[in-house]
């Protein structure tokens, strides 16, 4: 499969985490490495994808490869902040996402912020809750990220109810 150029250059990738996992077999063990990679454009579309492969870079072309298949769009104000404040929730973990003021920049730790600034969201505070295992607070934010309305969507569903 041949990507354009165009297609490849417009997408920002970060490795989130990198795990070495192990399968016992008859002569011992057999090691292979797992990716947890977010891709966005910078303009409210982040995706988000696992890989499991013998190599680390293999897992990680896996990981970005089911990231861009995995796509979402996310409410982002024109200020680059987010519409409202929100908790993503995803197992144990509990991810708050608090609009910020512009100049405030990206408040997150290394799962969330990657996830965000992928997203494009440049002015944003955060707080991981609970769980802190990359898997569930990357998965939390993108619940958290799903669930937010924008403004115009909030007064469409309000007129309707």
């Amino acid at each position: 499969m041949v990507r354009s150029e165009m297609e490849t250059r417009d997408f920002e990738e970060r490795v989130i985490h990198v795990n070495r996992v192990a399968k016992v077999v008859k002569g011992g063990r057999r090691f292979s490495f797992t990716a947890l990679v977010a891709v966005g454009q910078k303009n409210g579309k982040v995706g988000i994808g696992l890989g499991k492969a013998s190599e680390v870079a293999d897992a990680i072309r896996k990981a970005t490869e089911a990231a861009r298949k995995n796509m979402i769009s996310v409410a982002i104000t024109p200020e680059g902040s987010i519409p409202h404040f929100i908790i993503g929730r995803f197992g144990a973990a509990r991810v708050i996402l608090r609009p910020a003021s512009p100049g405030t920049g990206v408040i997150a730790g290394g799962a969330v912020r990657a996830i965000l600034e992928s997203a494009g969201i440049q002015d944003i505070l955060t707080k991981a809750l609970g769980s802190r295992n990359p898997h569930n607070i990357v998965k939390a934010t993108i619940n958290g990220l799903t669930s937010l309305r924008s403004r115009d969507d909030q007064l469409k569903y309000r007129m309707e109810g």
